[in-house]
């Protein structure tokens, strides 16, 4: 009968601290204000509000480029990059901590042995006359010991713990959509970079056409030797332009080495000028941001997290209770260790309350808000960011979109009139000055136009980067 009081309490105590009552304040995400659309939406077709295809997951961003080489870099970087690995790691850390919160909903359970030889002083006091002065004492203890979660403060920590292993989670993912946006962005570059250099070799071949016809007049006594001068002095500088432009592309492909975790001796990006207008991204609605930016996810779930410390300090107000049973078997003889005589136990719960700390409790409380409130401040910041960083790309695009339209303008502008001013100079009609000042005038705005090309297509990848890429907040794991 005893026996069954005893597990009827027991259970009722176990449903208590399972079902009990959390203390603190349940979590509800900080709002944060979305715009209904985005500003540059309207300027352009091409980044308007999202179709329903668009919302599916879209993986890996960076194939639209159409770029096998590229593919292959960002799958390396994936694998091998030292700052992913690390964050991977520091993930796992955050999901053992989850591991070790949940751990403190079971009892601990603890056993030993020990094998002593004692001796009794012969002069201790209120010695028994008879008692042996020398014995073994033989023991195998066991303890049990629970402390039941009756004000939530466990699964307060569990929740804190979970949000900042989901946080954790998140700053891996926005490690990889930082440093894969980085390889992409440099490897366009260097596209980009071999678009000039073939510009400039075109542009080497036309002037060396010219130094050509320079010279074969001044043979005829049509030209003079200042104009030989002025060709050839026009041709070493494009020659230097183009041999200037290694300096820059090399040190684009080092980046990309240390990115894809290998040296940067040896590593090389085979030579493809990129060409065509930047593909088509859609934007979606701005309030779909807040699920597919992790940097976004990474500090709400943190604010979840801080949210729940506020129950794990508040729990401190309540009593502590304990229950524990220990049992053991000892004897100074061990044939007899585990006779029925030889065992011994006890059992029962404890409890303890503060009743005065010196504002110790409070102070906590007040600490856990603040620290609430600060990761507060920091989402909606990061909220904030993430909509700026959207919208310059999309003004970059639009506005780079236009200035390319003007400069392609100025280009076939600037090819004619040196066509004209070459058609005059082989006739005699116009000095080599003409011809000098209309190549140079050329070259300069077909570099200038190569260059909008590579700053397109960056800017396309920097709005893929800036709307999180391919990820999504239902990626995060459910600990």
């Amino acid at each position: 009968m005893k026996a069954s009081a005893a597990l009827r309490t027991a259970a009722m105590l176990g449903a208590l601290a399972v079902t009990g009552c959390k203390v603190g304040p349940n979590y509800k995400a900080p709002a944060a204000p979305a715009p209904p659309a985005y500003s540059d939406n309207g300027h352009n077709g091409d980044w308007a509000s999202a179709k329903p295809a668009d919302g599916t997951e879209r993986g890996d961003w960076w194939t639209v480029y159409n770029d096998t080489e590229l593919n292959d870099l960002e799958q390396r970087c994936a694998n091998a990059n030292q700052s992913i690995a690390a964050a991977l790691h520091a993930y796992e850390q955050a999901h053992d901590l989850v591991r070790q919160s949940k751990s403190s909903l079971y009892p601990t359970v603890s056993i030993g042995a020990s094998a002593t030889r004692n001796r009794i002083s012969a002069t201790r006091p209120l010695r028994p006359s008879n008692a042996a002065q020398a014995y073994w004492d033989f023991l195998i203890p066991l303890n049990i010991s629970w402390e039941p979660d009756f004000w939530g403060s466990i699964r307060r920590e569990i929740e804190s713990t979970t949000a900042t292993a989901q946080a954790s989670a998140a700053d891996l993912a926005n490690t990889k959509l930082s440093l894969q946006g980085m390889l992409a962005v440099n490897f366009l570059q260097i596209r980009g970079v071999d678009l000039q250099a073939q510009l400039l070799r075109n542009t080497l071949d036309a002037f060396a056409q010219t130094l050509k016809l320079t010279q074969d007049r001044y043979r005829g006594g049509l030209a003079t030797d200042s104009d030989v001068q002025q060709a050839t002095t026009q041709l070493e500088q494009t020659r230097a332009q183009l041999i200037d432009l290694g300096v820059g592309r090399a040190q684009l492909e080092h980046a990309i080495a240390v990115l894809v975790g290998v040296p940067a001796t040896g590593f090389q990006v085979t030579e493809k000028p990129l060409e065509g207008d930047p593909p088509s991204i859609p934007t979606g609605i701005p309030s779909e941001i807040l699920q597919r930016r992790p940097d976004i996810s990474a500090a709400e779930r943190r604010v979840g997290s801080a949210n729940a410390l506020i129950g794990v300090a508040k729990a401190a107000y309540y009593p502590t209770i304990v229950l524990g049973a220990s049992g053991s078997v000892e004897s100074s003889q061990i044939q007899q260790l585990f006779n029925t005589g030889s065992a011994g136990w006890n059992a029962g719960p404890s409890a303890n309350e503060v009743l005065f700390d010196a504002g110790r409790r409070r102070a906590q409380v007040d600490f856990a808000v603040a620290q609430r409130e600060q990761a507060t401040a920091l989402y909606r910041d990061q909220v904030l960011s993430a909509f700026r960083d959207v919208e310059d790309q999309l003004s970059a695009l639009r506005i780079l979109e236009s200035e390319a339209e003007v400069q392609n303008r100025a280009v076939i502008a600037a090819r004619r009139s040196t066509e004209l001013s070459t058609l005059r100079y082989k006739r005699g009609l116009a000095t080599y000055l003409e011809v000098l000042t209309n190549q140079t005038i050329e070259l300069t705005n077909e570099r200038t136009a190569a260059s909008l090309v590579a700053e397109r297509v960056v800017a396309s990848t920097r709005l893929q980067m800036a709307l999180g890429g391919g990820w999504s907040s239902t990626q995060l794991p459910v600990n």
